[in-house]
């Protein structure tokens, strides 16, 4: 990684130093949870101007919830996610980006995902529906065969449509990672 690469934000110091684990030259901010100060907001709205960000939050709803704040604060950023399992401390119980291997970040890093605010998709909820990603015994096993192959993290009924307009998912491709 250089001073040309996308700043890494992740959500706490611990995060920080697990990125710092894998590349040591990277830049990363972190957002001390979801308490984000208009101070970091404004950091993180320069950074993303200037080099681009890329989003590498806990796989929980915290972490959701402080993606959507900073896309909605900056605009258009790349995003990684991790699967849940994968930074899971088993003895206590906690998710974090701190508890995954080097290796997992790695391969995260290597496949973020970027979004455009613009972006929409042709998906309705009618077609969730068909799909089997609604209103049925395996939607939730089916959805997470789609958020997986698509690497948009964890997404329930709900948030599922507003993830595949937010990173311009057709039905076709839809269709497709369900097959």
């Amino acid at each position: 990684m250089n001073d040309t690469d996308p700043v890494i934000v992740v959500e706490g110091n611990h995060d920080k130093a697990k990125i710092h684990e894998v590349y040591p030259e990277a830049d990363v901010i972190i957002t001390n949870g979801s308490e984000i100060s208009d101070a970091t907001l404004q950091a993180l709205k320069h950074a993303n101007e200037v080099r681009g960000l890329i989003l590498m939050l806990d796989p929980d709803t915290p972490g959701e919830k402080i993606r959507r704040i900073i896309v909605d604060a900056v605009g258009p950023t790349q995003h990684v996610f991790i699967k849940k399992d994968t930074c899971v401390d088993h003895r206590k119980k906690k998710v974090g980006i701190e508890h995954a291997p080097k290796s997992v970040i790695k391969d995260a890093l290597a496949h973020h995902v970027f979004t455009d605010s613009g972006a929409s998709s042709d998906i309705t909820h009618n077609d969730l529906h068909e799909l089997g990603l609604i209103g049925t015994k395996n939607a939730r096993k089916n959805r997470d065969k789609v958020t997986r192959h698509f690497s948009i993290g964890h997404a329930n009924g709900k948030t599922l449509i507003k993830k595949l307009a937010m990173f311009g998912i057709t039905k076709a491709a839809l269709e497709r990672a369900v097959e």
